[in-house]
This record gives C-alpha cells, sequence and structure tokens, in this order.
C-alpha cells in the first residue's frame, strides 16, 4: 500500500472516530472512548481489506464481521454509514425510540447478524459462520472484533478452542487490547504476551501489533487465511485514542462527551480527517450459493401403536430422516450424542455434524452462527446444561435467531442420576426468552412431527425430551401444529381437566382409567405446545368441566406447565391447581421418584378426589 493510501485510512478512522463522538453526544449516552481505540482496526477492516458489497450486507459470500465490543456500536454504524448503506446524518439519531441504530447492535439492522454486548459471544457466533463456510465451499472469512475486558468470559475460550480443534483458518480474531475496563484497568493491562500465550494455548496463530498503525494492521491482515490455524491479531491500543484529554484516562468508559467537549475533541480530529466516499471496496467472489431452500414436505414417521420408544431416541430418528432431504439441517452436540440420539445425525450426515464437547455456551453460539448463514442448527444436550448456556440462548433470541433447541434427560423420571442432571428449570427458562416456542412430546409419532414443525417454523425452538421409553399412543398421521393440544379423554359428565405432557400425561391416562371405574369422569390434555399454549382447547374442556383444571409436571412449579395454563386462563375465571415437583428430588427408581414427589397416577387420583 503507498503512502497516499496509508493516510486515507488514518484519515478515515479520524472520521469513523468524528462520527462516533457526535452521534454519542447528540445521544446523551454511549462509548465514545471504546469507539476511538478501535477506530484504525475498523477503518482498514472496511476500506482496504474486507471483500464485501456495501449496498447488499447479507450478500451470501461477504466478508463477515462480528462486533462482539458490541458497546462500540456508534463505530460500527459509523464504517457503514460511510460505505454507503446509509446517510451519515442518519448517525445523529443513535439511541432514539424508533431508530434502528440501537446502543448495541441488534439484527434489525441488516448489516448486523447476531445482537452483540453481551459480553463474550462475538467469537462463538463467528466460529459457527466459519463452520458454515466450510461446509457451503464458500470463501468469505470471518473477522469477529472483542475487546480485552470481556477476554475474562469463559465462553470465549470455549469459542476458542474449538476454533483451534478445527483449525478454522477462515477466522480472524482481533483483540481491542485497550487496557482499560469499565470501572477499572483490565487485570493484564498492557502486558501483550499474556494474551499471546493464552490463544497460542488454544492452537491459535498469534499476531502481536500496534492498533493505531494502519500499516501494520493492513499488513498483518492480508496474512490472514495462512496457515493451518484461526488468526488472532492481538491490537495494543488506547481507549479514547486521537483525542488528548481523554486517550488512556481512566473515568471515560460509557461517558458521552458534553457539547463543549465534543467540539474541542472533533477539532482535534477534523483537520486529518476524510470521509470514505470513493474508497474501492473488493467485491467478494462470485461462487455459487448454498442450498438453502426449504423442502416441499418431509418424510413420513412409522410407527406402531403401542411399542416403546423414547420420544430423545425419536428426536435422533426425526433428524435423520429430515437431513436427508433439507441440506439446510445442521446438528450440534456438547459430547451427550449417544443419549441424546444426535448420533444417528452423525453417522448418516457427518459432514454436517458439529461435536462441540463439553461447552454448551459456545454450543449455542456456535448454533447461532450457523443459523446466520441459512442453516437450521439442531443443538442438543440434557436439558439442564442449557441452562449453563441461557445468556447466550436470551440473545438468540433477541436476535431473532432461528435456533433449535433439543434437552434430554428431564425431570425427576430420569432415575438414579440425581438432581444435578435433571431437567427440573428448562420450560422455565426456555418460556422466558422472547419469541421462543416450547414444545414437549409424550411419545415417539409426537416427538418427530415436532421435530418437522420445528424445522419448517422461523424462530428459536426448544423441544423438551424424555429418557424413559413410553408407548406410541398416536398414529402415524396424527398432526401436531404449534399451538395446539390433543384431548385424549373426555366425557359429558367429566368433573375435572387434567393437562399434562410428557411423562405426566401417562400417568394422567392412569388415572382417568382408573377414576372411570369408580364412576368419576376426568378430561385428559396432551399440552405438547406449551408456548404458544393449546389455549382454546383447554379453556373448552376447563368450561365443560366447572372451571376446574389440574396441570401435572416433571419440573418445578415456577414458570412450567402449570403456570404457562394459569397465566392464559385466569382472566376467564378458571381455577388451575397445579401439581409439580415441589421439593429438592434424590436419586432412586424413575418410577420411585415419580411417586415420591407427587406427579404419578396415584397423586392424581387422590388430587381429583379432594376436588
Amino acid at each position: 500500500m503507498n503512502e497516499t493510501d496509508i493516510e486515507t485510512l488514518k484519515g478515515v478512522a479520524n472520521q469513523l472516530r468524528i462520527h462516533s463522538i457526535a452521534a454519542t453526544t447528540a445521544a446523551g449516552s454511549g462509548h465514545p472512548t471504546s469507539c476511538c481505540s478501535a477506530a484504525d482496526i475498523l477503518a482498514v477492516l472496511f476500506f482496504g481489506h474486507m471483500r464485501y458489497q456495501p449496498k447488499a450486507p447479507q450478500y451470501f459470500n461477504n466478508d463477515r464481521f462480528i462486533l462482539s465490543k458490541g458497546h462500540a456500536a456508534p463505530l460500527l454504524y459509523a464504517a457503514w454509514a460511510e460505505a454507503g448503506l446509509f446517510p451519515t446524518e442518519e448517525l445523529l439519531n443513535l439511541r432514539k425510540l424508533g431508530n434502528d441504530l440501537e446502543g448495541h447492535p441488534t439484527p434489525r439492522l441488516k448489516f448486523a447478524d447476531v445482537a452483540t454486548g453481551s459480553l463474550g459471544q462475538g467469537l462463538g457466533v463467528g466460529v459457527g459462520m466459519a463452520l458454515a463456510a466450510r461446509l457451503d465451499r464458500l470463501d468469505y472469512m470471518t473477522y469477529v472484533l472483542l475487546g480485552d475486558g470481556e477476554i475474562a468470559e469463559g465462553a470465549v475460550w470455549e469459542a476458542a478452542s474449538l476454533a483451534g480443534i478445527y483449525k478454522l483458518t477462515n477466522l480472524v480474531a482481533i483483540i481491542d487490547v485497550n487496557r482499560l475496563g469499565q470501572s477499572q484497568a483490565t487485570p493484564f493491562e498492557h502486558d501483550m504476551g499474556v494474551y499471546k500465550r493464552r490463544f497460542e494455548a488454544f492452537g491459535w496463530r498469534t499476531e502481536v501489533i500496534d492498533g493505531h498503525d494502519v500499516e501494520e494492521i493492513q499488513e498483518v491482515l492480508a496474512a490472514a487465511g495462512l496457515g493451518d490455524q484461526p488468526l488472532v491479531i492481538l491490537a495494543k491500543t488506547y481507549k479514547g485514542a486521537g483525542v488528548s484529554f481523554i486517550q488512556d484516562k481512566d473515568g471515560w468508559h460509557g461517558k458521552p462527551l458534553s457539547k463543549d467537549e465534543a467540539a474541542r475533541a472533533i477539532a482535534e480530529l477534523k483537520p486529518s480527517s476524510k470521509p470514505a466516499a470513493g474508497i474501492y471496496i473488493p467485491e467478494p467472489s462470485q461462487l455459487p450459493a448454498p442450498a438453502n431452500a426449504a423442502p416441499a414436505t418431509y418424510p413420513a414417521t412409522s410407527y406402531k401403536l403401542g411399542d416403546l420408544a423414547a420420544t430423545r431416541e425419536a428426536y435422533g430418528n426425526a433428524l435423520v430422516r429430515i437431513g436427508a432431504v433439507d441440506q439446510r439441517v445442521v446438528a450440534l452436540d456438547g459430547d451427550t450424542k449417544n443419549s441424546t440420539y444426535s448420533d444417528k445425525f452423525m453417522r448418516n450426515h457427518p459432514e454436517r455434524f458439529t461435536e462441540c464437547f463439553i461447552a454448551e455456551q459456545n454450543m449455542v453460539g456456535v448454533a447461532t452462527g450457523f443459523s446466520t448463514r441459512g442453516k437450521v442448527p439442531f443443538a442438543s444436550t440434557f436439558a439442564t446444561f442449557f441452562t449453563r448456556a441461557f445468556d447466550q440462548i436470551r440473545v438468540a433470541g433477541i436476535s431473532n435467531s432461528n435456533l433449535k433447541l433439543v434437552g434430554s434427560h428431564v425431570g425427576v423420571s430420569i432415575g438414579e442420576d440425581g438432581p444435578s442432571q435433571m431437567g427440573l428449570e428448562d420450560i422455565s427458562m426456555m418460556r422466558s426468552v422472547a419469541g421462543s416456542t416450547v414444545l414437549y412430546p409424550s411419545d415417539a409419532v409426537c416427538a418427530e412431527k415436532l421435530v418437522n414443525a420445528m424445522a419448517a417454523h422461523k424462530g428459536l425452538c426448544f423441544l423438551r425430551t424424555s429418557r424413559p421409553k413410553t408407548p406410541v399412543i398416536y398414529s402415524n398421521d396424527e398432526t401436531f401444529p404449534i399451538g395446539g393440544a390433543k384431548v385424549l379423554r373426555q366425557s359429558p359428565t367429566d368433573k375435572v381437566t387434567v393437562v399434562a405432557a410428557g411423562i405426566t400425561l401417562f400417568e394422567a391416562l392412569k388415572a382417568a382409567d382408573a377414576l372411570k371405574a369408580e364412576g368419576i369422569g376426568i378430561t385428559v390434555i396432551d399440552a405438547y405446545s406449551i408456548k404458544p399454549l393449546g389455549r382454546s382447547v383447554i379453556l373448552e374442556a376447563a368450561l365443560k368441566t366447572g372451571s376446574r383444571v389440574i396441570t401435572v409436571e416433571d419440573h418445578y412449579p415456577e414458570g412450567g406447565l402449570g403456570d404457562a395454563v394459569a397465566g392464559e386462563l385466569s382472566c376467564e375465571g378458571i381455577r388451575v391447581l397445579k401439581m409439580a415437583v415441589m421439593e429438592l428430588p434424590r436419586s432412586g427408581k424413575p418410577d420411585e421418584l415419580v411417586a415420591r414427589y407427587g406427579i404419578d397416577s396415584a397423586a392424581i387420583i387422590a388430587r381429583v378426589k379432594a376436588l
């Protein structure tokens, strides 16, 4: 690169700083110093290195950029504005209600693949994007900009480990080592050797640079993709760089400049600033687009009534079946694939399976990355282990990610493994995520049909599967729309409506048969769709049984099926009694535990009679 080009990039970096300062001052909030430290890096990336179509941010073979340090959003917005995607004047609407230039990026913006700002998540998403590029035989690179503060997050190292294991040469992490955190200096400040040794231990090629030397940034980026390791660029920078009275000063994190301070800062930067208009941005390679079209239908399910099959195994069967006709489907697991039965998919479609090992936060992040590239990722583990990844899951909800999560080994019915392995909070957790769908099949037919529905549904879905084998109670032609429910027992003289799902549905059916022999009728409903709930089906039944409803679930009472039903029907004057696992459980045999914690048929019979 000649001297003129270098000077141009320096000028663009200062223009990005000016935009970031002006926008945050206009907003009265934001993180201008965090923007200033990374401005030289973004100037070189966006206007001296990356291949992309500025007016088409979602073009499938564009190089991808993830701002993991999402609080530097004004800098990202400024880069896209300077690239010509929208007028730079729009930057002054930062953080205004109704404007998509929010405090941290979200996919309301075409150039933001995921929501960022909950620190530590961007690298995992980048791993998923890089794996998707490899799968689709595309040559785009994925660049992730992280702050040095967020390197304290364990999820970063989960992602770094997996990237090293899979030798993702199409992934570049850039660490903005600006020394200062929110409340104090970072633990290693500018000791670049610490960062270098840590990333090298995870199998990365490392480059330590001056993060304000645009020529050095350009040179090291030119070597991206070489060798057989992912590349991390450790950029020594200064918070507030370019503005003399805030550079490397503590106490400026998340603090906008006043109007007078902003004017003073811009006056320092203006003489050497340059707009990016007219700078040549290289086009991405013209390669075949990936086959990301949804199939018209999925192959049929085939089970015999009365056969015993665990819903977790039915999930594995369904995954193989839909994977054969839907090239969008990929599967991920956290070293539980022989228990979740995702290993069936691995054996049949190995090129579309990713083992993420025991690192559930990263597994969800990687799956989210796959989803940004048009894939339909099914990520599975024990349901209780998803609690580790709740932040990644909730941010996937904010991102409107097309993510499919499958949690097995739920409730006390798993038996002897004990409470640390029992998913008893998962329904509550997944229900709370914005835009989520929560499904809980009771038999193999329902499980397979719900996997079909998840694959076809756009959005974040959670499927709860059980460890024990249960009898097939539905015919193969039964349908299970999301938001539905099934009435399995009903007569005109029923006194109570019992709503259950999964294991407890069979306890409710046993109770119904026993009560019928005593002349007591109850309506039994399979609430296989917990969110959205089959409200109309349950309400109609409840009104016929004197507005008395009992819910039975292998889950803690807080936030589970009972709360879902009560929340939907409370305005109708329906009385809902919740039967759930009311105390910390112990190890034992499944039948013993279901009885011990009051969710078996005998407990249901006693509760019905008490009414």
